[in-house]
């Protein structure tokens, strides 16, 4: 008995020994996370790509872009004011978030401040019982479009401005008001504008940004130095070709000119999550002016390839006019800017192709595939190669039937895991088509000699902060793509 007990176990450690590892019957967990990573609040922004702003106030109704204080409030007077208009171009253009000039450098307040009457309480809107602010996020909320406010930390009518302490309580006073009073605000916007009149005049930047987040918890804050959103360094609404999320928020200040160019970039090596906006207006000026017109479909186009196909947000600045109303022509353009986003991304060349990589995390049906870079998840599912596999990671496309062309490529990181990407290249039939830097939430690459042919794609991340994790992959056609033929 003694001896078949022992032939039984001697059998059972035989059958553990070389069958297969036990750990097989559990799946591959992902990859550990490379720091900095963005918050809840900061990856529902990078997901809106495009934004509006809404400039509006006495500037729209002197034809000025910095006003002097010291306009009469009786000369704002939109009698025809639909802020539910303005909202619904935004809906039109695929839009999820409108910020409001609630206060601008003039300090003419849009809301009826109890701290001034510099503001809608002396304008004949609604005998100066109206209230912009009011309207505008009742509207916003009743369609389902998040709010965002401007108030401008320069005021070139109150009489505490340049007296530190008088005016960071004014300030204050009002920042409770707008977010105590018109519901839940998901982007406040913040720049270090100052008059030459006080050059020694103090912020409290912090104890605005306490306060702020004391009152609404989800918020992002846009500044020069966030601490949700930083601004790009410019206002042509370009990141720079390399961008990163990340950056040092010690090495920032707000309202130093000359950081611009690290704004521009980030920083590889920094220790904070915060991720760039780009903003520019439709037209030449920030406040509506007759004279003016919406720039072209072309240039706006320039910019979303080098905002949004940067790792950006677009904030777009679409001023009404002095009706009250976005004009005709405006809403005409971001029809045309919508119907080109469109007709470029909707359709996927890559998904009709054969995918293969260089290696995958955990092997076949592991969960991280490349077959994962053509699902619609852009965040948390994604191609991940094996650890082991750092010397040439890469993705490729194959085409099935005849030859595909197309002109754009789109690469998207999974950045809830971190921004990992240094550098990569793209070869069709082995021939070098492009190349580039950083990837971060969106990279899109418009091929500089136009359309081209092939049957094989091949992606090469070849620098990255851990291993690559890409969640999707684009082929794309731009028809309205023309580069110039010179040294083609």
């Amino acid at each position: 008995m003694a001896n078949l007990y022992q032939l039984i176990i001697f059998l059972l450690t035989i059958l553990y020994n070389f069958a297969p590892s036990h750990q097989n019957h559990f799946a591959t967990t992902p990859p550990l996370p490379v720091s900095p990573l963005p918050s809840y609040s900061q990856l529902k922004w990078q997901q809106r790509e495009i934004i509006f702003f809404h400039h509006f106030g006495v500037n729209t109704f002197t034809n000025s872009e910095w006003g002097t204080g010291k306009e009469n409030p009786k000369i704002f007077n939109p009698k025809g004011l639909n802020t539910a208009q303005w909202i619904d171009v935004a809906i039109q253009t695929g839009v999820s978030l409108s910020i409001l000039t609630a206060k601008h450098h003039d300090g003419f307040c849009l809301w009826p401040s109890k701290y001034t009457d510099h503001s809608v309480i002396g304008s004949p809107l609604e005998n100066g019982h109206g209230d912009v602010v009011k309207e505008f996020t009742e509207a916003a909320n009743a369609r389902g479009v998040d709010v965002g406010l401007y108030l401008s930390p320069w005021d070139r009518h109150d009489y505490r401005y340049g007296k530190n302490v008088a005016y960071n309580e004014y300030y204050m006073g009002q920042l409770q008001e707008l977010l105590n009073n018109y519901g839940n605000v998901k982007e406040i916007w913040f720049d270090g504008a100052k008059g030459s009149n006080a050059p020694n005049m103090t912020y409290l930047f912090n104890d605005w940004f306490s306060m702020v987040e004391e009152l609404q918890s989800s918020i992002n804050i846009f500044s020069d130095a966030g601490p949700g959103v930083r601004w790009v360094g410019n206002e042509k609404g370009f990141a720079g070709t390399t961008c990163w999320s990340t950056i040092n928020r010690t090495s920032l200040s707000i309202g130093n000119g000359s950081i611009v160019d690290y704004l521009n970039t980030g920083d590889e090596k920094g220790t904070d999550w915060l991720p760039a906006e780009c903003d520019v207006s439709i037209r030449t000026g920030w406040f509506w002016h007759k004279s003016e017109s919406p720039k072209k479909l072309s240039d706006l186009l320039e910019i979303y390839y080098n905002s949004v196909g940067r790792n950006c947000v677009l904030l777009l600045n679409v001023p009404p006019n002095t009706t009250g109303l976005i004009s005709a022509n405006d809403i005409q353009r971001l029809k045309e800017f919508k119907s080109a986003i469109d007709t470029i991304f909707t359709k996927n060349i890559a998904d009709s192709c054969s995918i293969k990589a260089s290696s995958v995390r955990g092997g076949k049906d592991s969960g991280f595939g490349p077959e994962w870079v053509l699902d619609k998840d852009h965040l948390w599912t994604y191609w991940a190669p094996s650890d082991d596999d750092d010397k040439d990671q890469w993705i490729e496309f194959t085409a099935t039937n005849e030859e595909f062309r197309f002109n754009v490529v789109r690469i998207q990181e999974a950045i809830g895991l971190g921004q990992r990407i240094k550098k990569h290249e793209i070869y069709v039939d082995g021939k070098l088509v492009a190349k580039g830097t950083t990837v971060g939430y969106k990279k899109l690459h418009r091929l500089q000699n136009g359309v081209v042919k092939g049957h094989r794609v091949r992606i090469r991340f070849i620098g990255s902060r851990g291993i690559p994790l890409i969640s999707s992959i684009g082929l794309h056609y731009d028809p309205y793509w023309h580069p110039d033929p010179v040294g083609r």
